[in-house]
């Protein structure tokens, strides 16, 4: 029976349980029912369990250690789900101490299962919401890796901060301009025409524009926006007239360096 077969006072007394048996897992330092949570095939007991390492790792100080350890071990698992949860796991614990947990992402970036870079993203995005500050700079390092999938994740991983504080992520963005691989390219464009059509966001978007060098790229970019307008429209603060008349009147080309 999946997680959400169960009715709501069912849920609450199995993420309890789930709690409960983490915690012990760890007080003995034990891995049997933390790996049968972490590689069960519903996403949503997978949750639990990483959001019961969170807690547990920010209400308890005399686990953290253990903890630490416990992921670095999960993240050696044969199991793609093990890794996954234990990067999400690391991500819960990283909204707050990144520092702690910087070298699982360092690893997990390169993992061979999409499932556990796709947890990066995930984690870097809520990660970069709440602490930007060293996320921000740990994701700058790898703007510009050789390796075409992770300059694509790094671009995707960033977006949310940019949702609500547009300016900490554009000057990234813009380092990614000139990217000639396809698949970044496109994540590029989608990621501002994501952060546009928020609350706030799209002078931002439009003025940081006006000094990148890449016209196609921009070209691409304010269709982007202008399309996103009318897709998220039950969403979006402007409608798409609106985004369109403020783009006409505000955004100009930079003159071409002689």
């Amino acid at each position: 029976m999946g997680f959400y077969d169960l009715n709501k006072e069912q849920r609450l007394q199995l993420v309890n349980t789930i709690y409960t048996n983490i915690f012990s897992d760890i007080q003995q330092k034990n891995k049997g029912d933390i790996l049968n949570y972490f590689s069960d095939q519903d996403t949503y007991i997978r949750k639990a369990a990483y959001q019961a390492i969170g807690k547990i790792y920010n209400t308890t100080k005399n686990q953290r250690p253990k903890i630490l350890n416990l992921l670095d071990s999960l993240l050696k698992s044969g199991n793609e789900k093990v890794r996954q949860t234990a990067i999400n796991a690391a991500g819960e614990i990283g909204i707050k101490e990144f520092e702690k947990v910087e070298g699982f992402f360092d690893r997990a970036l390169f993992d061979e299962h999409h499932s556990v870079r796709n947890a990066v993203i995930g984690s870097v995005k809520k990660m970069g919401e709440k602490n930007p500050k060293p996320v921000l700079k740990w994701a700058k390092k790898y703007l510009h890796h050789s390796n075409k999938e992770i300059r694509r994740e790094i671009c995707h991983g960033i977006e949310l901060r940019g949702r609500t504080h547009p300016l900490d992520i554009l000057p990234l963005l813009r380092e990614l301009q000139f990217d000639k691989t396809a698949r970044v390219k496109s994540t590029l464009v989608h990621v501002l025409g994501q952060i546009a059509y928020k609350k706030d966001c799209l002078a931002a978007v439009v003025e940081d524009l006006k000094a990148w060098d890449n016209q196609e790229l921009v070209t691409e970019a304010l269709d982007e926006i202008i399309d996103v307008h009318d897709r998220y429209k039950n969403f979006a603060i402007l409608t798409q007239k609106q985004a369109i008349d403020y783009i006409d009147k505000h955004y100009r080309r930079k003159k071409k360096r002689n």
